[in-house]
């Protein structure tokens, strides 16, 4: 099967520049897709891009990833409705290094395995162009109405800020790293979302004046949920790879949500499961939806891929956790990853130990009072450790701590706090 017929089917095309495409993808293309640092992390946002090279690299062809170590300093306006705050050259090589562990996650690096994939970072071969460089050997080939007539330009243009002439530079930037991938590693192809048409057609373009070849460009669309929402947001906040900005349980959890009008098409652009098995969980949501079967599959699939067959555990324990599960025989470790973005607090052991409970929450903080907190037990709304906490003369043992520095604390049904000693 073309490459090109799977990322239809997997809804991961929207357009190309070039007729020519699929025909020239019948055989080993060198691609490229560019990343922007501005963050050390990727986001889920980002998975579309990193689905595509995948898909490419597992087809036999050459893949790169671009970080945009130079471009990272300007900012691509493509999509935004005001110029970004500037990064320093420190900020984006701090950001090169978690996106480089990201991406490894998903496309092999390898140099030993047969078709390795490289990454590139556009600083290396910008550091040492001057703007008169810039000028001659690359702007004379760009045309002022071209430019202008780009709809990333155009709606910028039109807003209340208006666009820099540093943003309005980008696209110059970005058609030269074609350029410069075309000479260096025989680059024929770019690909990336439909908000970077504009700066791809600048790349074509650019590598078809000055060298008289032709390459290719390909969009893939954006993708938002039923409701218009861009995916990757929650609640406002994007969903990272690194798990120390978004935990594992919340990654999972946020798959797990997934609509029912959404999830088939999200493992179709997200998962490499066969189109068949697709097809099976398709049935499934139409005939059973509230088994969620389609969903879970689908959390499952890219909690593993993202945090590896032990984050998916712990994001499973988590949840069985959090939902009323038993904490009995856990270890230390993974009770403080579960717990890690409760309330909590650090008390010396010597202050606890023999002391009434309702006490003991009052003092870490868990309740505002001593009277609030014995009311609290008095109702029977306290658990220690997942266990109900009787009466007003249970007192804080040793034997409450899990290996000696624990213990998880809980009123109500979802209301944790993490004791620490």
């Amino acid at each position: 099967m073309n490459i090109l017929d799977t990322f239809r089917a997997r809804y991961l095309f929207e357009d190309t520049t070039s007729s020519e495409l699929q025909k020239a993808l019948d055989k080993p293309l060198t691609v490229y897709a560019g990343f922007d640092p501005t963050n050390d992390s990727l986001q889920a946002g980002n998975f579309v891009t990193i689905m595509a090279l995948a898909h490419l690299q597992r087809a036999g062809h050459k893949v790169i990833a671009l970080v945009g170590g130079a471009t990272g300093l300007i900012g691509d306006p493509s999509g935004k409705s005001k110029e970004r705050n500037l990064l320093s050259a420190e900020q984006v090589e701090k950001n090169l290094e978690g996106i480089k562990e990201n991406l490894s996650r998903f496309i092999d690096f390898d140099p030993a395995s047969p078709n390795p994939a490289i990454m590139v970072n556009n600083y290396d071969w910008f550091k040492d162009i001057t703007f008169i460089d810039l000028l001659r050997d690359v702007g004379r080939y760009f045309r002022m109405g071209v430019m202008l007539s780009k709809d990333s330009v155009k709606t910028r243009l039109e807003s209340d800020d208006g666009m820099s002439f540093t943003e309005f530079c980008y696209q110059i930037l970005q058609g030269y790293d074609f350029l410069h991938l075309y000479k260096t590693y025989g680059c024929t192809m770019q690909i990336g979302g439909s908000d970077q048409w504009g700066n791809i057609t600048a790349g074509t373009e650019l590598v078809r004046r000055v060298l008289g070849q032709e390459v290719y460009g390909m969009t893939f669309p954006l993708v938002c949920d039923s409701t218009g929402k861009k995916f990757g947001k929650s609640e406002g906040n994007a969903i990272f790879l690194d798990a120390r900005k978004t935990s594992v349980y919340d990654f999972y959890q946020f798959f797990l949500r997934a609509m029912d009008a959404d999830v088939i098409r999200y493992l179709k652009i997200f998962t490499f499961l066969s189109m068949e098995r697709i097809a099976e969980l398709e049935q499934a949501v139409a005939t059973a939806p509230e088994k969620r079967e389609a969903q879970q599959v689908l959390a499952e699939e890219l909690t593993r891929a993202v945090h590896g067959e032990q984050g998916l555990l712990t994001a499973r324990k988590t949840t069985e956790v959090l939902f009323g599960g038993s904490i009995e025989g856990l270890p230390a470790a993974l009770v403080e990853t579960i717990f890690a973005n409760v309330p909590s607090a650090t008390v010396p052991k010597e202050t606890l130990l023999g002391k009434p409970l309702f006490e003991v929450i009052a003092q870490a903080g868990m309740m505002t009072s001593k009277g609030e907190a014995k009311r609290l037990v008095q109702q029977g709304g306290l658990s220690l450790n997942s266990l109900k906490v009787a009466g007003l003369e249970r007192v804080f043992e040793e034997s409450d701590l899990i290996e000696g520095r624990l213990a998880v604390l809980r009123s109500g049904k979802k209301n944790f706090f993490l004791l620490k000693v």
